[in-house]
């Protein structure tokens, strides 16, 4: 029974970082081309995802499960509230980087959330190491954030 809870709690971090890399992957589009700075941490985020989801692919491997694809509802949710900010708000340094700061807020509560459950030893390392490096971005947006004002 704990592989099985170990895969969906990878699983579920899987989605949650395809939605970080979709939402980044968005803000470098809505970036200026004057917004070099950002676009480059913002490609770093993204490269960021891809390898925390290479490394819960690996560990859904080695527990014998099937990785999920795609991205979640309140993704989805959270890209569609992205659009409809801009709209109001255009595409300026200081509302990107609050969009980023929502989802990396999410991201975090994610990563909580999963270092609650009940998984193994090995898979709970892998999330606790991601859940940091994590939170060390999360504090690098807030602090282009705050340079900005809120």
């Amino acid at each position: 029974m704990e592989n099985a809870r170990s895969v969906e709690v990878l699983n579920d971090l899987v989605l949650i970082n395809n939605d970080r890399i979709a939402g980044y992957e968005r803000a470098i589009n809505e970036s200026k081309d004057l917004d070099v700075d950002l676009k480059a941490t913002f490609r770093s985020m993204v490269k960021e995802s891809e390898e925390n989801k290479k490394e819960l692919t690996d560990k859904i491997r080695q527990h014998g499960g099937t990785v999920e694809s795609g991205t979640t509802t309140a993704g989805k949710i959270y890209r569609a509230w992205m659009d409809v900010k801009a709209k109001f708000t255009g595409n300026d340094r200081k509302a990107i980087l609050a969009s980023c700061e929502f989802g990396e807020d999410a991201a975090q509560r994610a990563y909580r959330s999963a270092l609650d459950a009940d998984m193994d030893g090995d898979c709970r390392q892998v999330v606790a190491q991601q859940q940091q490096s994590l939170q060390n971005s999360h504090d690098l947006i807030k602090r282009y954030r705050d340079a900005h004002g809120r």
